[in-house]
């Protein structure tokens, strides 16, 4: 008998549409749908996918508990077997949506889960200890290649078979530790490690470090007399009613806005779009998070030149490193190419 199998996707993938279409909550269709039809073939007789949960990206990172429990009550209809997320590549909204509802789905119901990302979506450092990850690609364009990974894994583990080595079975390292044990001491074994670097010779290290980025420093700004200041903020600040709807968790953009004139973010005008921390005071004053206030007095004191005339926001939350990256990287152009001399960045 073929194990039951619930998949989970966005609203891209189920056909509804695109960012205009990411508020839509969720919904269950029978069967198949969209990406579903690579893992059915990949599944064989093995297993069946008997539906399909779909839901829109920013309606579940905006009511993460309320879109888990509404899903979950959808899935349980079905008894599942086992759950599949995805795979969400590097779609931020969609990875913590993902994960968010392995994590649901494995401790409410008990049963095995997976989804696919690609390592910097940010759902995998809020999941990878609660799910099953596969790595893909960054792109749709690697479904082919993940597919076939994702639904072999979820199958192994409803057989109760041994899982290997994340380099064995495409699966990204979870930070768990286990116990193993082994012929000979550590003392040998990392003796045996460092002669192998010594020589030049391939070996794995037992346990690996984490990889910080390095930003070096700036030289001090020389002349603040003469400066031009500008405000960038990861804090969610837009004009009120958030025009540009920036998402509230994993942004896929940045918005330039103009101050010109403006000496004061008052609640009529301005508010956070941030979902990551309670917004009742950013709302109410949001120079708590952007010192526009603030900056305009020490611009009239002239510890400064001036105050560059727009601000860049957007948010940090759950936002992946890669377009946290390109953020950084077009904003600092544009204030640049602008003559700024310096950046206050503010976050929550």
């Amino acid at each position: 008998m073929a194990y039951r199998i619930v998949h989970y996707i966005n609203q891209f993938y189920a056909g509804i549409g695109g960012e205009e279409k990411a508020d839509v909550g969720p919904e269950v269709r029978e069967g198949v749908v969209g990406p579903g039809a690579a893992l059915k073939a990949a599944f064989g007789a093995d297993a069946e996918i008997v539906a399909t949960v779909v839901c829109g990206d920013t309606y579940f990172a905006s009511n993460m508990d309320k879109a888990g429990a509404e899903v979950l009550e959808m899935i349980k209809k079905y008894k599942p077997d086992g759950f599949i997320a995805g795979p969400a590549f590097n779609a931020g909204r969609y990875g913590t949506a993902c994960g968010g509802m392995c994590e649901v789905v494995s401790k409410q119901l008990g049963i095995p889960v997976v989804s696919g990302m690609y390592p910097e979506n940010p759902g995998v450092d809020l999941y990878k200890k609660s799910a099953w990850i596969i790595e893909t690609g960054d792109s749709a364009a690697s479904m082919r290649k993940a597919a076939p990974v994702m639904a072999k894994f979820l199958l192994k583990l409803l057989r109760g078979e041994e899982i290997g080595s994340p380099a064995d079975e495409g699966y990204i390292e979870r930070g768990l530790r286990k116990n193993v044990f082994y012929d000979k001491l550590a003392s040998d074994r990392c003796v045996d490690m460092f002669v192998a670097k010594l020589k030049g010779v391939p070996f794995e290290t037992e346990y690996k470090m984490p990889v910080f980025d390095r930003v070096p420093p700036q030289p001090p700004i020389k002349d603040m007399k003469n400066a031009v200041i500008a405000l960038v903020t990861s804090g969610g600040i837009c004009p009120k009613g958030n025009p540009d709807h920036i998402e509230s968790s994993s942004a896929s953009k940045y918005c330039e806005y103009d101050i010109t004139g403006v000496n004061d973010l008052t609640s009529v005008t301005f508010c956070t779009a941030h979902g990551g921390y309670d917004a009742t005071y950013a709302d109410a004053d949001a120079d708590r998070v952007l010192p526009v206030d603030v900056m305009r007095d020490m611009e009239k004191e002239g510890v400064f030149k001036k105050l560059y005339n727009k601000f860049y926001a957007t948010v940090g939350n759950g936002t992946s490193v890669a377009n946290a990256r390109r953020f950084g990287a077009e904003i600092a152009a544009k204030l640049a190419d602008a003559g700024v001399n310096g950046v206050i960045l503010t976050s929550t």
